[in-house]
């Protein structure tokens, strides 16, 4: 039986999601001489990337009810505009004007504005279909970028100078830096030799968009209950994002109700400080972990977006840390670095283990903080949200980290 002879590529990317395809066209436009390949399990209507599709995807999309939304920091959006994608994302974003933390049942609550930072928003919430929709016009016309898809890795072997995978369709390709942004579930990470520690917070997020019959003003709320937080992010069309941390075994009964139903259940259980929802589209579920992996680099392989740090998302930290990723992965692979090499590798980890470090411990205090209902833990935390309330110097660090201006993006 022949022996298949591997395509070679510069870079091979494990993973087409958001933080795949931001990456791809990250690279491409800070190195365009670079041969990238794109792994994706999932089908697409891309499929080929004929011009047909990448005009569809650069028309207009209509704002639905049944999309995710990602919170960007102001310091992901200076990013984003660095790469030359916000200039045709902002028509579809909202701004992020103020956001109400508050401990449900309790007197702690606390407020950060926009306005007593001097900053014309705290940040952006974007529905993720206006990104995923650029990205896939801008990709389809870059020549040096091959899809495989639908198709993933089933093996992976090491050479000095290079990684070889094997696809599910039989493909062989060979590269010289391998990079996994699959997602928190990654096979790939696995096959690279990357172990895995999980801490299963035994709740579930329930996601949908809500309608409102007023105007939220731009304001997010962060409110924690005896089960988890819920969180509403404002949307353009007086519509609220809704993330709402249940106990496991709650998440089915929630996505069981029908539409007024379960619309009265999320008013029963926030309240009525963000208003009156009159309406809900399309839910979905998924189980809340910590997972991080032991190790951001192996030989000439490199960790990114979920598989890199998957959080519960409290705070809204997760995506924001993959664009940190992506930054740091442009700064390792400057002009001068090889693909792949020891010291592109070392810089990337150097880049991203202290903000990844800080970030997964802060998310992870909120959640156990918050979800502890010790009379003593809870009246710990009221009180900090209340001296957050009264003294701007204590809320500060809060406030940067929302924003993306303070130590998180320093080096970016």
């Amino acid at each position: 039986m022949p022996v298949t002879k591997p395509q070679h590529f510069d870079i091979v990317i494990a993973g087409g999601g958001m933080a795949g395809s931001l990456l791809a066209w990250c690279l491409l436009r800070a190195r365009p001489e670079l041969r990238l390949a794109l792994i994706e399990r999932q089908a697409s209507e891309r499929q080929g990337g004929d011009k047909q599709s990448a005009e569809q995807a650069q028309r207009p999309q209509p704002a639905s009810f049944d999309s995710r939304s990602i919170a960007l920091a102001a310091g992901s959006v200076s990013l984003l505009k660095r790469w030359g994608l916000w200039q045709s994302l902002a028509a579809n974003a909202c701004p992020l004007q103020q956001i109400w933390v508050s401990d449900r049942g309790h007197f702690g609550k606390t407020r950060l504005t926009a306005a007593e930072y001097q900053q014309a928003a705290l940040g952006q919430v974007l529905e993720v279909e206006y990104l995923g929709n650029l990205l896939s016009a801008k990709l389809a016309e870059q020549a040096n970028l091959s899809y495989f898809q639908p198709d993933f890795i089933t093996a992976i072997t090491p050479a000095i100078e290079s990684q070889t995978v094997q696809l599910n369709s039989g493909t062989v390709l060979s590269s010289s830096l391998l990079i996994i942004a699959e997602g928190g579930l990654s096979q790939s990470r696995q096959l690279a030799g990357f172990k895995v520690s999980s801490d299963d917070y035994q709740q579930s997020a329930v996601i949908a968009n809500l309608a409102l019959a007023q105007p939220h003003n731009n304001t997010a709320f962060e409110r924690f209950t005896e089960h988890g937080p819920i969180a509403l992010l404002p949307l353009t069309g007086q519509r609220y994002s809704l993330v709402w941390t249940v106990a496991r075994d709650a998440a089915e009964g929630l996505l069981a109700l029908d539409e007024p139903q379960f619309t009265a259940a999320v008013q029963q259980a926030f309240g009525y400080r963000a208003g009156l929802f009159t309406g809900a589209g399309a839910r979905a579920q998924y189980p809340l972990l910590l997972r991080r992996p032991d190790e951001i680099v192996r030989h000439r392989t490199a960790l990114l977006g979920n598989s890199l740090h998957n959080l519960h998302p409290i705070a809204g930290q997760g995506f924001n840390l993959a664009i940190r990723d992506i930054q740091a992965m442009l700064l390792a692979l400057d002009d001068t670095s090889e693909p792949g090499s020891y010291q592109m590798l070392r810089t990337y980890q150097q880049l991203r283990e202290q903000d990844i470090k800080r970030v997964i411990w802060f998310t992870d205090a909120l959640v156990r903080g918050f979800s502890n209902n010790s009379r003593l833990v809870a009246l710990a935390r009221n009180a900090g949200l209340a001296a957050m309330l009264l003294c701007d110097p204590l809320k500060r660090p809060l406030a940067m980290q929302a924003m993306g201006r303070g130590q998180s993006y320093a080096k970016y």
